[in-house]
């Protein structure tokens, strides 16, 4: 096994264990940090695609290191937004988390007879 497949493989398990923590989570905090974790492993992934199209004997495509790059800019950015607006929420709700959910009772249902 060489680096590039070991990189390769390490990046889809990052996006496997983000998409995870983005299913099982309910603590927004937890979903933002597997959101980040899902990103990275994307990032890796890329890259390694760009560096095996490189490695074939064509001349190396700066692109993918640029949209690499770019992505990592835009994921901070967005994950101060996303953090902000969790800090301005608990300040609100005076609570972290996503509210919990209640069940709908429809007029008639026998529940408030």
């Amino acid at each position: 096994m060489n680096a590039a497949t070991l990189a390769g493989l390490t990046g889809a398990l990052l996006v496997g264990l983000g998409l995870y923590g983005l299913i099982i989570h309910h603590d927004l905090l937890r979903r933002i940090l597997a959101f980040n974790v899902l990103g990275s492993g994307v990032f890796l992934l890329f890259g390694i695609v760009a560096r095996r199209g490189a490695a074939a004997g064509a001349l190396a495509d700066p692109v993918p290191q640029a949209l690499v790059i770019t992505g990592i800019v835009v994921a901070f950015a967005a994950t101060a937004l996303a953090v902000a607006l969790l800090v301005r929420l608990s300040e609100q709700t005076d609570r972290v988390g996503a509210p919990a959910e209640t069940p709908v009772q429809t007029p008639g249902d026998g529940a408030n007879d």
